[in-house]
Parts: structure tokens; C-alpha cells; sequence
């Protein structure tokens, strides 16, 4: 995996020596551009494994970089992680939903640049797990065939919301969703649902994993996170 190639968009120089440098002593092949402009033509050009986007790009800004890549057929699959400013809760929502898969903000340290960057690449490789496969993570087991959830050997009987909310945390686990993600997967995106109906489909879910409810995380401002 250290073979990747890493693209990092950024106009700040410094931000860009900074990740060339580090993420090449990690062994990633590395690009850096400065611009949404370039970055779409480098990603058309050699299709990197991963992206990290700053959002506050001048002229084309990361918003519409992440919603170009994750629109064309040839670079959706490109996992984004952006940069943003501390704080820019609003900023972060919208970037997950226009399907970036993670976040960090700035000022960042190059351990958790590189961190991110490791998990998200391993991410990939749990996404393309068939989706029929029992899943096991920590102490709870899943079985989407026979829809049946245990908790350190014991049955937890579910409601199908829970159970399609745990399903799809547990596939992608330590990804940040938004109450929207969460919800246009498990009901699509005509299921009329508000903020407030979704935690209360975590709060339940949470009661009735007992101890194991503690994996699903609030990410304040933001959504929810199943832990890695």
C-alpha cells in the first residue's frame, strides 16, 4: 500500500513541502498542485489512489473539485480527503456529502496526515468486500443474509432501520457520515427524515448494543463514525 500514488492539492507552498516530503519518506508516490484547475487534469491524466483536497483554493475552490471527481465515471472511486479550517463544521458536512470520505483540519501534523491517508486506503479494501459476508468488528457479529446481530455471542434483536444503519456503519468503519448519508443509504433519497429522527435511531441502536454501543461515535457538528 505504501506504493500509492498520493495527490495533494494545496495553494499554500508550505502545506505542499510539508506533504511531498513526509508522505514520500513514507514511500507514496507523490503529485502536488496548486490549483482545482490542475488537479482535475492530473487526476484525468494518472488517476492517483488518493486525493487530499484543500477546500479555500482560489479561483475553482475544493467543493467543486470534490463534486467534478465524484460526478465523473472515471474518478469516482477516488477516495478525498480534505483540508479545511478549524472550526468550519458547516464546511466539513458539505464536503462528506459531496462524497469526500474523511477531513482533516488545519494546522495538521504530518503523523496525521499520514495516519488518515494508511485508513482511508484501508477502507478501500473493506468496501470491496461482498456485501453478503458476515461482518465481525470487535465484539459484534453481523449477518446481512439472515439479518441477525450478536453482541459477544448473543442475539440483539433490531428494528430493519437499526439494522441497516449498523450494517452500513460497520462496512465502513472510521468514516465520518453525515445524518443525510446515513439515511439516502439505508432509505434512499426520497425518504422524508430530519436530524432529529436519525439520533434517535442511533440513541436506540446504541441501548440496544449494550457495551458495543459505545463503537458508534458522535462526531460533533457532523455526523456519526463507527470506530476502527
Amino acid at each position: 500500500m505504501n506504493k500509492a500514488h498520493i495527490l495533494v492539492v494545496d495553494d499554500e507552498e508550505d502545506i505542499l513541502e510539508l506533504a511531498r516530503y513526509n508522505l514520500a519518506n513514507e514511500g507514496y508516490e507523490v503529485t502536488c498542485v496548486d490549483s482545482g484547475e490542475k488537479a482535475l487534469l492530473k487526476a484525468g491524466q494518472n488517476r492517483p489512489d488518493l486525493v487530499v483536497l484543500d477546500l479555500m483554493l482560489p479561483g475553482m475552490d475544493g467543493f467543486d473539485v470534490c463534486k467534478m471527481l465524484k460526478n465523473n465515471d472515471e474518478t469516482a472511486s477516488i477516495p478525498i480527503v480534505m483540508l479545511t479550517a478549524k472550526g468550519e463544521e458547516s464546511d466539513i458536512v458539505t464536503g462528506l456529502e459531496l462524497g469526500a470520505e474523511d477531513y482533516i483540519t488545519k494546522p495538521f501534523s504530518p503523523k496525521v496526515l499520514i495516519a488518515r491517508i494508511r485508513t482511508v486506503l484501508r477502507r478501500q479494501r473493506i468496501k470491496n468486500l461482498p456485501k453478503t459476508d458476515v461482518l465481525t468488528v470487535f465484539n459484534i457479529e453481523l449477518d446481512p443474509v439472515r439479518f441477525d446481530v450478536k453482541v459477544d455471542s448473543q442475539s440483539v434483536e433490531l428494528t430493519a432501520t437499526e439494522f441497516h444503519i449498523l450494517h452500513y456503519l460497520m462496512l465502513h468503519p472510521g468514516w465520518v457520515f453525515t445524518r443525510a448519508q446515513i439515511i439516502d443509504a439505508v432509505k434512499g433519497t426520497d425518504y422524508p427524515v430530519t436530524d432529529r429522527s436519525v439520533d434517535v435511531q442511533i440513541v436506540g441502536l446504541r441501548k440496544k448494543l449494550l457495551s458495543a454501543g459505545q463503537y458508534i461515535k458522535t462526531v460533533r457538528g457532523v455526523g456519526y463514525r463507527f470506530a476502527e
